[in-house]
Parts: structure tokens; C-alpha cells; sequence
């Protein structure tokens, strides 16, 4: 079977950019862009046998390649928007942990109430902590914040 040009550009075109993508930075993801989907959807509903199956009496059709396709980069814009939140949160509770710097705090650790001020503030792995009175405490046991008087 002889596949369409316009098929054949459009994979030709999708496999060039992923190559380039991978070796474009060491961490990338491969990812199908907007334009290379919309070639791929073209090309398939202009030659709507992409495989062999119509002669042999299979329903599967290239509707169902573009299904998955479209799971695909569903997948994908779900899998950025959550770097973008967590990015987001991350950044939120940096702000809001310096902005605790010298103040009067109350923590709950282990079950116990630990009073002291924020000496310092750490961050690991995006994540901020309180230093008060010489230990590490994540912003989640903050029970109470004043101005240290």
C-alpha cells in the first residue's frame, strides 16, 4: 500500500522534530506540537486507510490512530500544567516562608506546641522550611505567626 504524500511529509516532518528535540537538550521530553498534529490529522482524514486493515475486514481505522494521538497530547498538556502548579505552589510558599523571617512563630511537632522566632529560612527541593530555635520545621506545622515584640 502506498501511503499520501501529505501522510508521508507529515511523519517525515513529526520524527525530524522529535530527533531534534532529543538532542536538542538532555532532559526534554518528547512532545508532538500543535502543527505536527494538526499535519498528522490532515493527512489522516485525507487518506483514511492508513493500514491495511480495511482489506481485511478489521473496523480499525485511522480514526482510532488519531484517538490515541489525541490522548497523546492530552497527556501531555495535563503533564505541564501540573510542573506549572507545583512550580506555582513552590513559589508561593518561598514567599510566604521569608516573609515569616523574625517573627514570633508556634509550631506543632510530634504533638507538642514549640514557640521561638524564625531564624532562618531553608530551602530543599523547591520546598521551604523554618529554622526556630536551632531545628528545621516544615511550613505544614505552623500553628500561629506574630511580630516579635
Amino acid at each position: 500500500m502506498k501511503l499520501n504524500d501529505s501522510l508521508t511529509s507529515a511523519i517525515a516532518s513529526l520524527a525530524s522534530s522529535t530527533i531534534y528535540n532529543n538532542t536538542d537538550s538532555s532532559n526534554s521530553n518528547t512532545t508532538v506540537s500543535m502543527e505536527d498534529f494538526l499535519k498528522i490529522l490532515s493527512a489522516t482524514m485525507s487518506n483514511p486507510s492508513i493500514d491495511d486493515s480495511s482489506s481485511s475486514g478489521s473496523s480499525s481505522s485511522g480514526s482510532d490512530y488519531m484517538s490515541e494521538l489525541a490522548q497523546y497530547e492530552s497527556l501531555n498538556t495535563l503533564t505541564e500544567m501540573n510542573q506549572t502548579l507545583t512550580a506555582s505552589v513552590e513559589l508561593q510558599q518561598q514567599q510566604e516562608a521569608l516573609g515569616m523571617l523574625g517573627k514570633k512563630v508556634t509550631l506543632t511537632d510530634s504533638g507538642s506546641s514549640v514557640s521561638g522566632t524564625v531564624d532562618q529560612v531553608k530551602f530543599e527541593n523547591g520546598m521551604a522550611t523554618l529554622v526556630v530555635n536551632g531545628k528545621e520545621y516544615e511550613l505544614s506545622s505552623l500553628s500561629s505567626v506574630s511580630e516579635n515584640s
